[in-house]
């Protein structure tokens, strides 16, 4: 069977693919079809930050598997009840409860929800390059026009003010508004930091202004940028917290933390049949014991310190800045990405765009330095070199 053309032809059509067939992976590697290895900076778009082939999580996703995998929250579980206490036990002060569901986009909706049922109000203000997810409200608070262009009219209510702009946030936030929903890092956007002054600022006015403060850290969360949560760098106590991506090891899972002043949720305003369903559960049980006991956080925080280092010391006039918090690294260039992303997979690392023109490392947290060494320094090889023009 050729992978490639099977897919090509059943497929949607919807993914722009790499010509290539991954088949199996361990760690911060994966090998394609012909046996050929790729150190993986993509980590399955932040999905896999305990890593590729996981044992420790896949022997929990098979015990649970033989046991009992789908069991919708009409009734109560024990590894949703364990879950559900351990989520809070790492969660940053003043989160108290939990809606599990099945995706990133999937909590946004439901943090976009309940923010409205909390306030009574239904205006949303979500920053300029941002990513919250393709659904229709996720949609409509993510920025770039052309994931929103050939589906409006969007819901409405929705204005978008530039990241790490007070004076502009300020203005925005009206008697109207329902939230106010961020990234800590803007992934797609660019990897773009957020300002401690903005954000404790977003806060502020949040607080003051009666709007909930929703923190997305669907690709941040769970160890990636050096703490468990992006919000801890800051020491911000959002109403909500957003997750999803690496929360179970890889399998599908998402999450919306809850804190006090989102108050009560009316009985059956919101549901998913396979949200909290105890394979996720189990998966997430593992995956968050094994970024604890390696200390996965602390890892990401030293490499990426030492990717960031290496990488803003390439003297290239390709390279207009170098960005990133732990190991999600933005490379910004005066050139379409795209030709180099293409370059870097025929010599065996595989990236991603943020955007038209930065490359983006989300490599897996387990990932030895000396990968993370070779990666930069084919990174460095490929920047040096003039790219060849092909078709995006």
């Amino acid at each position: 069977m050729n992978i490639i053309e099977v897919e090509n032809r059943y497929t949607s059509g919807v993914y722009p693919k790499r010509p290539v067939a991954i088949i199996r992976g361990e760690g911060a590697r994966l090998w394609d079809d012909q046996d050929r290895m790729y150190i993986d900076c993509t980590g399955g778009q932040g999905t896999a930050n305990v890593g590729h082939g996981n044992l420790f999580v896949a022997r929990a996703i098979y015990e649970q598997a033989s046991r009992l995998i789908s069991l919708t929250e009409i009734f109560y579980n024990d590894r949703r009840a364990e879950l559900l206490q351990r989520l809070m036990g790492i969660a940053p002060p003043g989160l108290e409860r939990a809606f599990l569901c099945n995706s990133g986009a999937e909590a946004v909706e439901g943090g976009l929800k309940f923010a409205r049922l909390a306030t009574g109000r239904t205006g949303i203000v979500a920053a300029m390059r941002s990513f919250h997810g393709r659904t229709m409200g996720a949609l409509s608070t993510t920025w770039e026009p052309k994931y929103r262009e050939p589906f409006l009219p969007l819901i409405p209510g929705v204005t978008h003010i530039p990241y790490n702009n007070l004076e502009k946030l300020e203005q925005a936030v009206t008697a109207e508004t329902a939230c106010v929903l961020l990234e800590i890092v803007q992934g797609e956007g660019g990897v773009r930091v957020g300002e401690p002054e903005f954000l404790l600022g977003a806060q502020e006015i949040c607080r003051r202004k009666g709007a909930m403060l929703v923190i997305d850290e669907v690709q941040t969360g769970f160890g990636r940028t050096g703490k468990m949560f992006a919000c801890e760098h800051y020491n911000l106590q959002p109403d909500m917290l957003l997750l999803a991506k690496s929360i179970a090891g890889g399998l599908p899972m998402g999450a919306i933390l809850l804190g006090s002043r989102v108050g009560e949720i009316p009985l059956s305003s919101h549901g998913s049949t396979f949200g909290g369903n105890p394979l996720a559960c189990a998966a997430a049980l593992a995956a968050i014991q094994y970024i604890e006991d390696h200390d996965l956080p602390a890892r990401a925080e030293r490499l990426g310190a030492h990717a960031l280092a290496r990488l803003q010391l390439l003297n290239l006039p390709v390279i207009r800045e170098v960005r990133g918090m732990g190991l999600i690294l933005g490379i910004e260039l005066r050139q379409k990405v795209t030709p180099y992303l293409q370059t870097l997979l025929e010599m065996g690392l595989l990236a991603l765009p943020a955007g038209s023109n930065v490359l983006r490392l989300l490599p897996p947290l387990v990932i030895e330095e000396a990968d993370l060494d070779r990666a930069i320094d084919l990174i460095a090889q490929v920047l040096a070199a003039e790219p060849v023009a092909v078709a995006e």
